[in-house]
């Protein structure tokens, strides 16, 4: 309806002598004396006509063409225009709801391929609560885009190449020396977490001390064998969070196949290269960076940074018109280089959008957890799920915005109480359930999407366009990379229905409005569920 009201006005602009015009909003009332809906173009245009916007409103409702879901067109205060919509277009929307499986999937992205590249920690160890917020986000963004009709792929790079790996071997390698000779001692240096003796036990049981002789094959072995479990680990903690990915990428492939080499010669050939004290330089400073970065150390061997470089040509190579990086917000000030190197490459602008998740605080007992990744005192992801359950982990990461830092309060996401959002809004859908079981018991006869005109109430209109406000909140939850506007929107609608049931008696003696009673209640609960499915926690029929 909102893009209705528009197209009226932006005709009836066309009437009037302006063209293009788009400076002006339409949104629904707080209060419904003022109307379903509002604009304030009158008062926009202004300037334009040298006006009052009250004449201004005047003119354009007068050339505003007749609509048959409007039933009145009223100016009111300085120039607003209400619109009050008539009882047939509601009753429409619960019917499309009921009956269109597809009601709320948009064609907004215009089937534009995205890659959602998320998570993609270190193996290094397992996952921590930090990557946690990063996944449901990740995963949650894909699924909100693909509702938007983008077509979407996830993947993981894996950094299995670099320094830090070499840590991961020799931390393990370390450790198995010590389980060899007897004694686990404190170690000064590398990963110290319980799972790096852990992964060093599994070795020395399967080769006893015999790897002691062959420095070599001991790395290499230790290090194979790190990589490994510490995937598994993650993948399996992933599963059980309900994140999966289309694609794992190998960092070390990028080596492998020259990906890495080829991407410093396209730097090279357009005049972003140069040499200094041995080493290989990106001129990152033509592209806002605070100073140019080394992509080749003078012993040959490449940053980081070189093999990122070579990771996004690769994007750029497969075709996507949007990559979209979840970084962890430490990652701010790698930002300007990346987007300077694609820039340098020749990659089209706009092509890469990055998100910074901010950091999670765990909350329990009312007092902070700390955590330390390389002293292994960190709260795993694993932990969180065994504690909350993933519906509850999920739904607390995405209840606020990316942008922001929060507190994970534990205790709140296990209770069973209205002040638990999850626990909520899920009740909201079960709700709906139990009142169909007891409408069964009663011998109420449902039909779907009749006496749909028996719903008059206010209370009612306002359920039903909180139900079709669901399309605009994906449509801009999409636009601005906001998955939170979801779980915003669903405790909003969970909070109109539980009131509602509090204060209307749904099943009565009365068959028509029963029955369009529970019609609504249908409605409501198709749109709590099909919004959870985006947020990746479970519509549960019973709790």
């Amino acid at each position: 309806m909102e893009n209705r009201i528009k197209e009226l006005i932006e005709n009836a602009l066309d009437k009037l002598g302006v063209n293009n015009f788009n400076d002006f909003i339409i949104e629904i009332p707080k209060d419904s004396k003022n109307g379903d809906f509002a604009t304030n173009v009158a008062m926009k245009l202004a300037k334009v006509f040298k006006k009052n916007p009250r004449d201004i409103a005047s003119d354009l409702v007068t050339n505003i063409e007749k609509d048959n879901f409007i039933d009145k067109i009223e100016i009111a205060g300085p120039g607003f225009i209400n619109f009050f919509i008539n009882k047939k277009y509601f009753e429409s929307i619960i019917e499309q709801v009921l009956k269109d499986e597809n009601y709320f999937v948009l064609d907004f992205g215009e089937n534009k391929r995205v890659l959602v590249e998320f998570v993609s920690a270190n193996p290094t160890g397992p996952l921590h609560i930090g990557h946690g917020r990063g996944a449901a986000y990740g995963d949650t963004l894909a699924r909100l885009l693909r509702v938007a009709g983008f077509q979407v792929e996830k993947e993981y790079y894996i950094n299995d190449a670099g320094n830090q790996m070499k840590m991961l071997g020799d931390s393990i390698v370390t450790r198995y020396k010590q389980l060899v000779n007897g004694k686990i001692e404190e170690m000064q240096d590398g990963y110290r977490g319980e799972y790096i003796i852990d992964i060093a036990k599994k070795i020395y049981e399967e080769y006893g001390d015999s790897l002691l002789d062959d420095p070599e094959k001991c790395f290499n072995i230790c290090f194979k064998t790190g990589l490994d479990e510490i995937m598994k680990s993650i993948v399996d903690d992933l599963d059980d969070f309900r994140v999966s990915f289309d694609r794992w990428f190998s960092e070390k492939s990028l080596f492998e196949k020259g990906v890495v080499d080829k991407a410093l010669s396209i730097l090279d050939e357009n005049g972003y290269l140069y040499e200094k004290d041995g080493a290989v330089w990106f001129k990152s400073t033509s592209f806002g960076d605070e100073k140019d970065r080394v992509v080749k150390k003078a012993d040959g061997s490449y940053t980081y940074f070189a093999s990122d470089i070579a990771y996004h040509l690769n994007k750029i190579e497969r075709g996507y018109d949007l990559f979209v990086n979840v970084w962890g917000a430490d990652h701010h000030g790698y930002m300007n280089r990346m987007f300077g190197a694609l820039k340098a490459l020749g990659a089209p602008d706009d092509i890469l959008k990055i998100v910074l998740i901010q950091m999670v605080n765990l909350v329990k007992g009312g007092e902070r957890i700390s955590m330390s990744t390389r002293a292994g005192e960190f709260i795993t992801l694993r932990w969180l799920i065994d504690e909350v359950g993933a519906d509850a982990a999920r739904f607390f990461y995405l209840m606020r915005d990316h942008n922001a830092q929060f507190d994970f309060d534990i205790d709140l996401a296990k209770s069973k109480s209205s002040d638990n959002p999850v626990y909520y809004v899920q009740y909201a859908h079960a709700r709906v359930n139990s009142l169909f079981e007891n409408a069964i018991e009663k011998g109420v006869e449902f039909r779907l999407a009749e006496n749909l005109d028996k719903l008059t109430l206010d209370q009612e209109k306002e359920i039903i366009k909180k139900i079709d406000e669901l399309k605009k909140v994906i449509k801009a939850a999409a636009t601005h990379l906001e998955p939170h506007r979801i779980s915003y929107y669903l405790q909003e609608l969970a909070s109109l229905f539980h009131n509602y049931y509090y204060n209307f008696k749904i099943i009565s003696d009365d068959y028509e409005l029963t029955n369009a009673r529970l019609n609504l209640a249908k409605a409501v609960a198709k749109t709590i569920k099909f919004g959870l499915e985006i947020l990746g926690v479970e519509a549960p029929e019973k709790m």
